[in-house]
């Protein structure tokens, strides 16, 4: 059930509606309802894989919760917790590392060796990287005390399954989210329109920005020699698909949570405005950055092993490199993480691997940086600075669109040389954006994506000076804001691509 199907749009007011009627102390019931009902609509037999990791996953909270209150020697307590998060993290990771990467291992076995291994027909269960996540965070939460273990199983399914979030994230927390799913909430039409109102915003960049720009980004990426001299526009026409679609689908997200009176994590926080990669990836898919910090990040840099390299790296390149190197080592093998789970392809390594590399050299030459700028008088705040490293993070980050959205990492290279070498702007108007082929509307798509960008640049420009649009809106007259919501609305049809041609969300295959 797409998100952008009317079928989903009865489904949710169908869900609000009962939320609100029925005696508040099972409105956490109604909700494990629906979000069951919605996965099940993707296919009943998905249904074992998310009870799989909902069992696995409060069993070894309750294990570890059993072995805390019952052992009395401490070292034995510690011994055993490891062996239930150890199983817990093997049972479900296996689970997803099953379903996503057997087919990849597979081919690069064939390649190898030239074996010819036949390839399993294994459909991926939607959401399974987001959920695996969540869960297994929460496991690890409670190994290290941060939350104590829910003792319902129903009620933990619910964090699990939450049917808003569980295709494409925010990946969220236990102990910030599991008590609003739980909690009895009123009906407040505030709170009701400030929902429908992010869900407009969401699905205004996912119609006319993302789609939109998704036309071109399509016809490019699919036929790299026709369209050679287009390839720089292919890469910038997927930054703003990218973001449109994910940032949108984020809107939406939360937008349908606000109407049950929940509040999800932030996700975007203006990713394009960074200064740095490590500004971008504080900005850009939040919650899945702060899990990598919290679950691989700290765990590996504050392991023994790490010390042990800590120390050797102060004795053999002296104490300020030996302290930064371990937490660059520590960096490289969470963006190899972030690679892989972006999917079961070598881009997708490449393309974590050079975020990875990018942060690591940062950190190692960030003493020579300020040094640089001292001799050359550099005013680290000057507006020109500003705008150098932000043009400068946009380029860097644009160059890894390419690994994420080429079908190889041949394809990327190509592209990338294409882009400084051949430029062939008017190429633009011969991509069709109709399902007959017609190029008679490219002009027209061309300018609304502009104007929706332009649109979307000033939104972000005052939200980066503090200013919270939609604040600014709410102190409005009802009759203007009517008037807002209705442009908006009357936006996704008359300016956007049809559902039917451009399909759901792309994180919604995670």
């Amino acid at each position: 059930m797409s998100l952008i199907s009317m079928k989903f749009v009865v489904f949710v007011a169908a869900a609000v509606f009962g939320y609100y009627v029925i005696p508040k102390r099972f409105q956490w019931v109604w909700l494990l309802l629906f979000s069951y009902i919605y996965y099940a609509s993707s296919g009943v037999k998905f249904l074992f894989f998310l009870l799989f990791s909902t069992l696995t996953t409060y069993g070894a909270g309750r294990l570890l919760y059993a072995v805390r209150t019952s052992c009395t020697d401490k070292k034995k307590a510690r011994f055993y917790g490891r062996i239930i998060v150890v199983c817990g993290l093997f049972l479900n990771f296996g689970m997803l590392a099953v379903m996503k990467y057997t087919n990849f291992v597979i081919l690069n076995i064939n390649a190898v060796f030239g074996t010819q291994i036949d390839l399993f027909s294994l459909l991926l269960p939607l959401g399974i990287s987001f959920y695996t996540f969540q869960s297994t965070g929460y496991v690890l939460d409670v190994y290290w005390g941060k939350c104590e273990p829910e003792r319902n199983v129903l009620r933990f399914a619910l964090f699990v399954s939450f049917f808003p979030q569980i295709l494409q994230g925010p990946i969220g927390r236990f102990h910030r989210l599991a008590g609003q799913l739980y909690a009895e909430h009123t009906f407040d039409f505030q709170r009701i329109e400030r929902g429908l109102e992010l869900i407009l915003w969401g699905f205004f960049k996912k119609m006319v920005l993302a789609d939109n720009a998704g036309v071109f980004v399509s016809a490019i990426f699919s036929d790299t020699q026709n369209y050679a001299g287009l390839s720089i526009f292919g890469v910038l026409g997927y930054s703003i698909q990218l973001y449109g679609d994910f940032s949108g689908g984020m809107d939406v997200v939360q937008g349908i949570s606000n109407l049950f009176g929940i509040t999800l994590d932030d996700n975007f926080k203006r990713p394009y405005f960074a200064r740095s990669i490590t500004d971008f990836w504080h900005r850009w898919h939040i919650t899945l950055g702060t899990w990598m910090k919290d679950y691989v990040f700290y765990p590996v840099s504050l392991s023994g092993w790490m010390n042990r390299f800590s120390r050797f790296a102060k004795k053999r390149f002296g104490k300020s490199i030996g302290r930064t190197l371990p937490i660059c080592l520590a960096n490289l093998i969470v963006f190899l993480v972030v690679g892989i789970w972006h999917g079961a392809a070598w881009k997708f390594i490449v393309y974590g691997l050079y975020n990875g590399i990018i942060i690591a050299v940062s950190g190692l030459l960030a003493g020579q940086y300020r040094s640089w700028k001292k001799a050359l008088h550099i005013n680290s705040s000057a507006w020109w600075y500003q705008l150098f490293q932000l043009l400068r993070t946009f380029l860097l980050v644009n160059i890894s669109w390419f690994f994420d959205r080429a079908d190889s990492v041949p394809q990327a290279l190509e592209m990338m040389r294409n882009a400084v070498t051949t430029f062939t702007p008017s190429e633009l108007l011969s991509i069709p954006v109709q399902q007959n082929g017609s190029t008679a509307m490219t002009a027209a798509v061309l300018v609304i994506l502009a104007a929706g960008c332009l649109m979307l640049f000033c939104v972000s420009v005052l939200q980066e000076r503090g200013i919270c649009v939609r604040e600014v809106l709410a102190k409005r007259p009802l009759v203007l804001r009517l008037a807002v919501y209705l442009a908006l609305f009357f936006a996704l049809p008359c300016l956007g691509q049809p559902p039917s041609l451009t399909g759901g969300f792309i994180y919604a295959q995670f």
